[in-house]
């Protein structure tokens, strides 16, 4: 992403050059937590509460973090505790973190004028986590379009499926679930009925097939779809979009065999299920995982090897520019190229007759080591502060960095500190990996004057 946006004006000097990305940066980060504080204070209006009575400082904050930052983790259960009010500030908060805040205003920018400046593409860049600026203002109408076009349809499948159950109540169900689908959040207001969640539509293949596209779609990323759209053609697809598109198809079909291998014998989720309803609900577990926070089998009764893999499905979320969080598909294929290139001893790394920049790969390998020190500094902190079991604790840690939602019911018996901490690894990771490491690696994009001799260092 920096080498695009510090090389496409060359008149601007390394230091104005650095000045434009940390504000684009830091406007990005700004506008985010300050749409989570509008939502903490409405969301503490008597108004918004079931009980007539405000819900308390931290309840609303996790809250509206968990919405804007698209997580889908709560304290306390969405349908229950929250008014008609209460549950339209969740939604808007789901949408706007979904698309981004800064999108909203270039659309107003675009309604006035033709072009973006270069300020506002740098914005624009960081907001969408793109490698490139390109033609901004393109993505961004393309973005909202097709947003629309998927959240739009997608609620009028699910109305029709909640019809018979909650009647006209069906349809506010049906438009939140598919915004809160598309935009990978997780919340849901179907209440607490079995497990939560979708647990009631466990056996409903359309609602879990149209839930599974809505995500999957949500986390594919604006740039790949804006490229489906224009070149209609696999072979006229660059080949990030094609690395995207092979690696989503990948890890679900794996997420998929792995979970109906693993928890077919297990009472607590499969077990009693006939094999069509068992594959159904492999699928789904293994799309939710994608940053969704949808459920339909429980969680907490999944088995030790089904959360271990559910923690590393999690920390690789989806795809660059899209509602998903995580590592990103990009980052783990390009980790996993330089894996390939490094067993066969090369030092360059390659792909269909194309090489990756070293700048490119160090990023990605600089950005998984910082995630996994964070995950395991946080992880390690709340099975400390609340005395839980370090699965439970990963698996929830995960859930908030890679901002997937999903929870093994512990969250809401957590204290303070460590919902503290799963508050701030919610923004750090929707705010983006990359937006924030933008920084850092915008500080010295020109090779050092320097050179020192060099080392031997043993390795291995």
């Amino acid at each position: 992403m920096l080498l695009h946006i510090c090389n496409e004006v060359n008149p601007l000097n390394t230091r104005t050059k650095k000045r434009r990305v940390l504000r684009a940066t830091q406007v990005v980060a700004i506008s985010f937590a300050l749409v989570i504080l509008c939502g903490t204070l409405l969301l503490m209006l008597p108004i918004s509460s079931v009980s007539g009575e405000s819900c308390g400082l931290m309840t609303a904050l996790f809250t509206s973090t968990s919405a804007t930052c698209v997580t889908g983790l709560i304290l306390v259960d969405t349908l229950s505790a929250w008014t008609l009010f209460g549950q339209v500030v969740i939604i808007l908060l789901i949408q706007i973190g979904g698309l981004g805040f800064m999108s909203i205003i270039f659309l107003m920018a675009l309604m006035v004028k033709r072009k973006l400046s270069l300020s506002q593409r740098l914005m624009a860049a960081s907001n969408f986590n793109l490698n490139d600026m390109g033609d901004t203002a393109r993505l961004v109408r393309g973005a909202l379009a097709t947003t629309f076009a998927f959240e739009g349809v997608g609620a009028a499948i699910l109305t029709a499926c909640f019809w018979p159950r909650y009647g006209a109540e069906a349809i506010w169900k049906g438009v939140f679930t598919s915004i809160s689908a598309f935009c990978n959040a997780g919340f849901d207001i179907f209440g607490t009925e079995k497990i939560g969640s979708l647990s009631t539509y466990d056996d409903h293949p359309v609602v879990l097939l149209t839930v599974t596209a809505l995500i999957a779609c949500g986390g594919l990323g604006f740039f790949v779809w804006e490229e489906i759209k224009r070149r209609r053609s696999w072979r006229r697809l660059s080949l990030y979009s094609k690395m995207v598109i092979v690696m989503t198809l990948f890890l679900l079909a794996f997420g998929t065999l792995f979970f109906l291998l693993s928890e077919y014998d297990n009472a607590g989720t499969m077990a009693s299920m006939p094999f069509g309803q068992s594959l159904l609900n492999a699928l789904f577990q293994s799309t939710t995982l994608r940053t969704a926070g949808f459920y339909s089998i429980s969680q907490g009764a999944l088995t030790d090897v089904s959360i271990v893999m559910c923690i590393l499905l999690m920390l690789t979320g989806g795809s660059s520019g899209s509602c998903a969080g995580g590592l990103k598909t990009g980052t783990v294929g390009v980790l996993l190229l330089t894996l390939r290139s490094g067993m066969r001893g090369r030092s360059n790394v390659t792909v269909r007759g194309r090489t990756i920049p070293q700048e490119k790969v160090l990023s990605a390998v600089t950005l998984v080591l910082v995630v996994a020190f964070l995950f395991l500094a946080a992880s390690i902190a709340i099975a400390v502060l609340d005395n839980v079991p370090y699965l439970a604790a990963a698996y929830e840690t995960a859930s908030a960095m890679a901002t997937v939602g999903v929870t093994t019911g512990i969250t809401p018996e957590l204290g303070t500190a460590s919902h503290s901490i799963l508050i701030l690894l919610m923004y750090f990771g929707r705010v983006g990996f990359v937006s924030f490491s933008l920084a850092f690696l915008a500080q010295n994009p020109a090779k050092s004057k320097i050179s020192y001799p060099t080392a031997d260092v043993m390795i291995g």
